[in-house]
């Protein structure tokens, strides 16, 4: 369980809190495409179904997600972003989702696409690298 004093996820150095924590709760959406990743990335570490699904654009949204309870989402490493500022409406970015699993531990490269619609930045796809 993470408690707003735990430490972030998405490994910024902020406690959860401070970092993700008020995008989850939906008091702070997340200001930048590379936010958005982080906390999406803080998600999947916390099994936040509800939050994944509220930040997936609504053209490649699932209709329902289920998170593989074997798999725990131990670190994010940021290789790169193109755009995705608070003045854009597109970014992309680049990452390493680390993880580990009864069956030993793995990681995933993407490259995710992002889009800010009415203020708000949604996850529109992956290409896993």
């Amino acid at each position: 369980m993470i408690t707003p004093d735990s430490r972030c996820p998405c490994l910024s150095g902020l406690p959860f809190g401070e970092c993700c924590g008020p995008a989850h709760s939906g008091h702070s959406p997340a200001s930048t495409a590379e936010r958005l990743m982080r906390s999406r990335f803080s998600a999947f570490a916390v099994g936040d179904v509800n939050y994944l699904l509220a930040t997936w654009h609504p053209s490649t949204r699932p209709v329902e997600l289920a998170l593989d309870a074997d798999i725990r989402w131990t670190r994010l490493d940021i290789l790169g972003r193109s755009r995705g500022g608070m003045l854009d409406t597109e970014g992309t970015v680049e990452f390493i989702a680390h993880f580990r699993s009864e069956s030993g531990s793995g990681s995933q490269h993407e490259i995710s696409r992002f889009v800010r619609e009415s203020g708000a930045w949604s996850y529109v796809a992956g290409v896993v690298e």
